[in-house]
């Protein structure tokens, strides 16, 4: 919709392009930043500007935007509540809302319906756990963007609360949505009234109709008070899950935790949409954007950004990825930001393929010998590895070799269990906070590498050490001190590695490399960085590089100019520096080629990957092709292919020697990470244990397991938890669980 008479030019500094919505509340506007990125602006009517109280619910709703998490909200970049006109900036995240997929396509069933119900429950756990209530969950204010649905629009319906149904012909809040006590008592509401829009919401995504549907919205208020939901045509399986949520009493309601639990355990496949397609009644619809303006009036279509993907007509998202620094665990809110699938911190032994996505240049990568025999006396089997803490999640990682699991991380330096039956052979224990991300070094034919973190009664212990392990015994052969700066240099929590029998690490002062004998510990070579920068080791098949910053764009967190250099095994020499358009990130290798994502990153944020490079060490060439869109989610490489794995389960293969999109395939495996190949599949997997299994030529979903564990999902860049030994097939979930099951008897889903 183009901008109207009377409507300002720009706002805060930002050219407005068009007007997205109006509403009781505000209008909506599709603005530029200054670099092209586009955003949309909500400026608030003068009515309510001149109003002090709802300044202070204004400020309080930017306040509440900046906390959440943008992997499920719209990021707010900018804001003014003290402008004459007060205003806020957000992300533009392109998608219909969820009333517009309703009133143009009918209800949702089948994994689209468990995904979607997924991604709202963990988008609510989170604004939960940021101290958030949202107070205004409805089908206008969810928008479905490609990685998965975004909730918008904070607190600002509060403001209207003395607003009556004579204004506008409805209840702020939308009374098919609100809980009882919104309804009776709004100002005392807490997180389990959002609960009960959440399932009033899953109610009409199923169906295309509320629990509470009426002629009136008096009548509607009365039902939702009064009487019980109408669930007669919500699929079975969903409504166990649902029914819960829409108690009167607020305490009879489970947590968005709870919830998410239970909706993990919801089959792959729900069924079809219970209602009648489009013909179903709905309520609203709203304008193609992610900010609304409250109960806003529509135009027929928002103006498509630039940059969609012509091939598939798949819009860009514009949802920003956060990229954490390293930083120190804090219990149960800190969400892993580990290793991407290069190395993921591990090399695996005991396999025969020489190229994946974790291959390292040890004993072999990531990847399934074929026709190789299961462990004697194979049963499949699940183990809880003691020493991890409880407040950390998803922080392990095993190898396999032969009868042997060697498993690390978070709390655990390593531990070896029986690939037989999942029996403990020997544990070493971290005492300390661990660093996120940081899994098993990797392991040789007799030496196992993992990382201790000082106690936090142990000041005077390094923080962060590599400790080697005699493979069979578990005694500690040797340990020092690490250093951490690998994150911000790479992209990636990866601070030593294992090629072949040799361990590199970086010294505790941030200074050097220093490398080696796995064994005995005896010291290889020393290798001080180029001066005026930081480097972290990064593998690729049988070959080293060092990766390299400047100082100063380490310390400010934004790498624009990384180098690459090839280290001499023998000597740790440095070659040349090759230079790379940053910030880039290592994925893998292709033949003899190193291969990096090119981030693309606003105010120290990345919202995904828009470019790939083919590193060719030898000749020092680089060659760089741009991805048909910018791509959220996990990235991976296996067979010669690059991946990108979606919060919600939407897998992108891409070429890396051209950037063209291969395939994409949605999966109903939230999180995850991977993938991992074997004998013609592909396996990605989720913090709670879920497998799939896609067709490594075209990505044809082969089967999908249940849930193993409780566990949290949603993690970007985690390092894929799948290990793939012949037939057996081991993988890491949270809380410290191991599982292991045969390829071709896996636990399907339903």
């Amino acid at each position: 919709m183009s901008l109207r008479g009377g409507d300002p030019e720009e706002i805060g500094g930002y050219p407005l392009e068009a007007r997205l919505g109006s509403g009781g509340m505000g209008t909506v506007f599709l603005a530029r930043t200054a670099s092209g990125r586009p955003v949309a602006i909500k400026l608030i009517h003068q009515q309510f500007a001149d109003d002090e109280e709802f300044r202070i619910r204004f400020r309080q709703e930017v306040a509440a935007a900046r906390r959440v998490s943008g992997a499920f909200t719209a990021a707010v970049i900018d804001a003014d509540p003290e402008a004459e006109h007060p205003w806020m900036a957000t992300t533009f995240i392109e998608g219909h809302t969820l009333a517009q997929r309703i009133a143009k396509q009918g209800p949702i069933g089948g994994a689209e319906l468990r995904t979607l119900a997924i991604g709202l429950t963990e988008a609510l756990r989170d604004i939960h756990r940021a101290g958030v209530v949202h107070r205004d969950l409805k089908p206008s204010n969810v928008v479905l963007s490609p990685e998965g649905p975004r909730v918008i629009d904070f607190g600002i319906s509060r403001a209207a609360d003395q607003q009556t149904l004579t204004m506008t012909g409805r209840v702020i809040g939308t009374p098919p949505f609100m809980s009882p006590e919104q309804l009776q008592a709004p100002r005392g509401v807490g997180p389990r009234s959002d609960v009960f829009s959440l399932g009033t919401l899953l109610v009409y995504a199923a169906t295309g109709q509320g629990p509470f549907d009426a002629d009136s919205p008096y009548m509607t208020a009365y039902q939702v008070v009064h009487e019980a939901p109408s669930l007669g045509a919500v699929p079975t399986a969903l409504r166990a899950a649902v029914e819960p949520c829409l108690a009167k009493d607020p305490a009879d309601r489970p947590s968005a935790d709870e919830l998410l639990v239970r909706l993990r355990d919801l089959p792959s496949d729900l069924g079809g949409p219970a209602g009648n397609g489009a013909g179903c009644p709905t309520r609203e619809t709203d304008t193609q954007h992610h900010l609304s303006a409250d109960d806003t009036t529509p135009p027929p279509s928002a103006p498509a950004l630039p940059g969609a993907d012509e091939e598939s007509g798949e819009p860009r998202t514009g949802t920003l990825m956060g990229r954490r620094l390293r930083r120190r665990w804090r219990p149960v809110l800190a969400a892993a930001v580990a290793v991407v699938a290069i190395a993921g911190g591990v090399t695996l032994v005991g396999t025969d393929s020489s190229e994946g996505p974790d291959d390292t240049g040890g004993k072999g990568g990531n990847v399934a010998a074929t026709g190789a025999p299961l462990p004697h006396g194979f049963a499949p089997w699940k183990k809880t590895v003691l020493g991890g803490r409880a407040d950390i999640p998803d922080e392990l990682r095993c190898v396999a070799d032969g009868d042997a699991v060697f498993c690390g991380g978070g709390g655990v330096v390593a531990a070896r269990l029986r690939a037989s039956d999942g029996s403990r052979v020997w544990t070493e224990k971290s005492p300390g906070v661990p660093v996120q991300g940081m899994h098993l070094v990797g392991a040789t034919d007799d030496t196992v590498l993992g990382y201790r973190f000082a106690a936090e009664d142990a000041p005077g212990d390094p923080d962060t050490e590599v400790v080697a392990i005699d493979a069979d015994k578990g005694k500690e052969l040797w340990s020092v001190p690490s250093g951490a700066q690998s994150t911000a240099v790479t992209g990636r929590t990866q601070d030593a590695v294992v090629v072949g029998s040799t361990v590199v690490t970086v010294d505790a002062s941030n200074t050097r490399f220093e490398a080696r004998r796995a064994h005995s510990g005896t010291v290889a070579w020393k290798q001080p960085f180029p001066a005026g920068t930081q480097c972290a080791p990064v593998p690729s098949g049988t070959r080293l590089y060092a990766m390299c910053a400047p100082d100063t764009e380490v310390s400010a967190g934004e790498v624009r100019h990384p180098t690459l250099h090839v280290v001499d095994l023998a000597s740790g020499s440095l070659g040349r520096a090759i230079a790379l358009k940053g910030p880039a990130q290592p994925v893998g290798t292709a033949g003899d080629s190193l291969v990096l994502l090119h981030r693309n990153e606003r105010r120290l944020e990345s919202i995904g990957y828009d470019g790939v490079m083919r590193v060719d060490g030898d000749a020092r060439k680089v060659a760089y092709s741009r991805l048909p869109k910018t791509y959220a989610g996990t990235p991976g490489m296996a067979d010669g292919t690059v991946f990108v794995s979606g919060q919600t389960g939407l897998v992108t293969a891409l070429d890396p020697a051209t950037g063209r999109k291969k395939w994409s395939r949605q999966t109903g495996v939230e999180g995850a990470s991977g993938p991992v190949a074997g004998d013609g599949a592909l396996y990605f997997s989720s913090a709670s244990g879920r497998v799939v299994a896609l067709s490594s030529r075209r990505g044809e979903p082969l089967w999908t397991t249940d849930p193993r564990a409780d566990g949290l999902s949603g993690e970007t860049n985690a390092s894929a938890r799948v290990t793939v030994a012949g037939r057996m097939v081991v993988v890491t979930a949270a809380k410290n669980t191991v599982f292991t099951f045969d390829a071709t008897k896996p636990r399907k889903s339903g």
